[in-house]
């Protein structure tokens, strides 16, 4: 219980006055990842019940994206910008870290998270027309699950940064842990709570294949880039992970 508060603390910015003190081996907070999802999910779920009470759907669709990245302080939006920016950059390895580590806005990233917002606003907008506002509170659990992927077997270029804290320190076991409770979760939640139909529940399912998929072709490309994976990736992994799920679900359910 401690290392899931500790994570969901680092995680997002929802406010949990809880010290658990240090941990020496907080990397095995990733079997966590999906869990600290499911609680983004279900606050952004009842955000959006709650606002479609007051207001149409595409001002709930806005309104559940803006929940999100307040939720989480922007943190994986900011890895999405500095990794485009870098990524995109067409320099040497060493000129791209440096660019993401620059604080300043570039081109690419505001390309990047313009175009990922308004595509997240109107993926949530048909979804909520098509009423399957239910299907939100899995797309933060599929993302963070899906991001294990970038800490699975990787190395990262940078000697210090907030990423190296879980790069490469994904196990078989967490990884494994992590895929089955994710599925359990999301078949007893689509189905004993929203009474999805079984169709339903497996094309939920099949958005952790199609992540998975995405995510090991996306760091084999930034490998081609940069040798390895950063703290910056890894934000920029779950922001696409967000997208992805949500137009497999536009493209399977709807």
């Amino acid at each position: 219980m401690k290392r899931f508060i500790s994570i969901l603390q680092f995680m997002t910015r929802i406010p949990i006055n809880i010290d658990t003190g240090f941990d020496e081996e907080f990397h095995k907070t990733i079997t966590y990842f999906p869990l600290v999802g499911l609680v983004l999910g279900v606050l952004i779920y009842i955000i959006g019940l709650v606002s479609g009470i007051f207001f149409d759907s595409f001002i709930t669709s806005i309104i559940v994206t803006l929940a999100l990245v307040i939720l989480t302080g922007g943190l994986h939006i900011d890895g999405l910008g500095d990794t485009f920016d870098a990524i995109y950059s067409y320099r040497d390895k060493e000129r791209m870290l440096e660019i993401m580590k620059d604080s300043r806005l570039g081109t690419n990233s505001l390309l990047a998270i313009m175009f990922l917002i308004l595509l997240k606003i109107g993926f949530i907008y048909s979804i909520i027309n098509n009423n399957l506002l239910w299907t939100v509170i899995f797309m933060p659990v599929v993302a963070r699950l899906g991001v294990i992927v970038m800490m699975y077997k990787t190395v990262t270029p940078r000697e210090n940064g907030m990423g190296n804290l879980f790069i490469g320190k994904a196990s078989t076991s967490m990884f494994t842990i992590a895929i089955l409770y994710t599925i359990i979760l999301m078949i007893g939640i689509s189905k004993l709570i929203f009474l999805a139909s079984t169709f339903e529940a497996m094309m939920l399912i099949s958005t952790i294949i199609i992540l998975f998929i995405f995510n090991n072709l996306f760091k084999k490309h930034i490998y081609k880039k940069i040798d390895g994976v950063t703290g910056d990736i890894l934000g920029c992994t779950i922001e696409l992970g967000e997208l992805i799920y949500l137009f497999c679900i536009y493209l399977l359910l709807i």
